[in-house]
């Protein structure tokens, strides 16, 4: 590899970095199995009832919206069964070199969790599918709690503390994000000296504008992505290439080859 690759100049930043942020996007997460939503085999594209369900006035509104997405993921849809690859298990070497800061993430699987990162460095901006919760009262359990008595017969669960309607705990279209999430993403862009943007158009608002926030701050921007994004005229160094084959040298994470 060329010593002024991109590769290269992206892997000398993160050795020097004391605090690195990081923000994930759908991208790190395909070679899990995960499609992406609006790509050519995306979630969306093959199936666009799946995206009504993603919008909280179909959503609330629309009881056959409800019923044909409670049956999608008690049918084995919603990736319950996926493992991090190599992507999700080469930022947790961040974290053993001491340098992650804040896993700010786009992605709603829990991946980074699931591979090793600390749950308390990972800001989950747009919610997790792995968790249900109640729009009324706030009740919050593990998805499968749900989707049990979706197998055993009932089409609309609702909240058995209130009877409230329940959802996904993802942050939907028309829904606000959590503040004190989006404040601890915009804290961990000010404080950081490298952000690491991984596969992410970097086009959704307003989590996107974290990256300007921390290149104004002084931090180099690294952004690693399939294909271009909406961020890169900010980058220090752009990597286009596949995740799982770049990441693992720029973070200088050493684990098995052979991983997906």
């Amino acid at each position: 590899m060329a010593v002024d690759s991109p590769v290269v100049r992206a892997a000398e930043l993160i050795d020097a970095a004391a605090a690195v942020t990081v923000l994930t996007g759908a991208g790190i997460s395909t070679d899990s199995g995960i499609p992406d939503f609006r790509g050519p085999n995306g979630l969306w594209t093959k199936d666009p009832d799946a995206e009504k369900a993603s919008h909280i006035r179909h959503y609330v509104s629309n009881p056959t919206v409800r019923q044909k997405n409670w049956a999608r993921r008690a049918s084995g849809e919603w990736w319950a069964d996926v493992e991090p690859n190599r992507g999700h298990l080469a930022l947790v070497e961040l974290q053993r070199r001491g340098k992650l800061h804040t896993l700010i993430t786009q992605n709603v699987d829990e991946l980074h969790q699931r591979a090793g990162v600390d749950p308390a460095k990972v800001v989950e901006i747009h919610g997790t599918t792995r968790k249900v919760q109640c729009l009324d009262c706030g009740y919050r359990a593990p998805m499968e709690t749900a989707l049990d008595r979706v197998r055993a017969g009932e089409v609309d669960p609702d909240c058995p503390e209130c009877t409230g309607m329940l959802k996904s705990a993802t942050v939907s279209f028309g829904q606000n994000l959590d503040p004190d999430d989006l404040r601890r993403s915009e804290v961990a862009a000010i404080e950081c000296d490298v952000f690491l943007a991984v596969g992410s158009s970097l086009s959704v608002f307003p989590i996107n504008e974290t990256v300007p926030l921390a290149k104004a701050n002084g931090a180099a921007v690294i952004i690693i992505n399939g294909e271009p994004t909406a961020m890169d005229h900010v980058a220090t160094v752009g990597v286009q290439a596949a995740i799982a084959d770049v990441l693992p040298t720029i973070v200088g994470y050493r684990g098995p080859a052979g991983q997906a």
